[in-house]
């Protein structure tokens, strides 16, 4: 059994106070995978890189320094995915393109298109974080929020927060609060990656030999 999970994740800014608060929310968000580590007797880590280079290269970091821990990374999207697999995705993507590291499949995330697609997929506890003045209608209805381009997701949450008490929508004051707040059910939902990583991180947890190193 894996004894150690390691999650890389891209965001939280280039505070160190912010990467926290983002490191804290995406615990919270993963309670259930976390809880299910802790009756395993599984060490659980995550931290938030700041920058998605950060993110790639404290991953590949890891490879080598924790070559026993199931090491993930997990990164926006910052479009549909239009190659097979999230490492193909990243190859191709011209503003990185990152080379597998001699990963497996199952060690790369995607938050498609952005991690804002997860906080509108949970419109009601959305609503519930902003209250008063929400604009429930300028949020995107989309079954499937991946589906939703990047630009739209931003500008949909800035008018639909913009005259609410805590203001337009900011990524690290309020994203990692939101994160808190909602509801991964309903994120799992709506989004096939989100579902693939709980899946992902669940069945690395029960499997019977070590499989996350390098």
């Amino acid at each position: 059994m894996i004894r150690e999970i390691r999650l890389y994740v891209e965001g939280g800014g280039h505070r160190k106070d912010t990467r926290i608060r983002l490191r804290t929310a995406f615990g919270a968000f993963l309670r259930e995978i976390r809880d299910k580590a802790s009756a395993r007797r599984v060490r659980w880590n995550v931290k938030a890189c700041g920058g998605r280079k950060a993110a790639c290269d404290d991953f590949v970091s890891a490879l080598r320094s924790n070559p026993h821990a199931f090491n993930v990374l997990l990164v926006d999207a910052e479009g549909t995915i239009v190659a097979g697999s999230p490492w193909e995705h990243l190859r191709s993507r011209q503003g990185d393109p990152w080379k597998n590291p001699g990963a497996k499949d199952k060690q790369c995330h995607l938050m498609v298109q952005t991690m804002e697609a997860w906080l509108i997929a949970d419109l009601e506890k959305l609503a519930e974080f902003y209250g008063a003045d929400f604009r429930k209608n300028a949020i995107p209805r989309n079954s499937n929020v991946e589906q939703i381009d990047k630009a739209r997701l931003q500008t949909s949450l800035h008018h639909a927060t913009r005259q609410t008490r805590k203001g337009p929508y900011h990524k690290t004051r309020h994203a990692p609060e939101i994160l808190e707040t909602i509801r991964p059910a309903e994120v799992r939902r709506k989004a096939p990656a989100c579902e693939r990583l709980f899946v992902t991180l669940a069945q690395c947890i029960d499997q019977e030999t070590p499989d996350g190193g390098s």
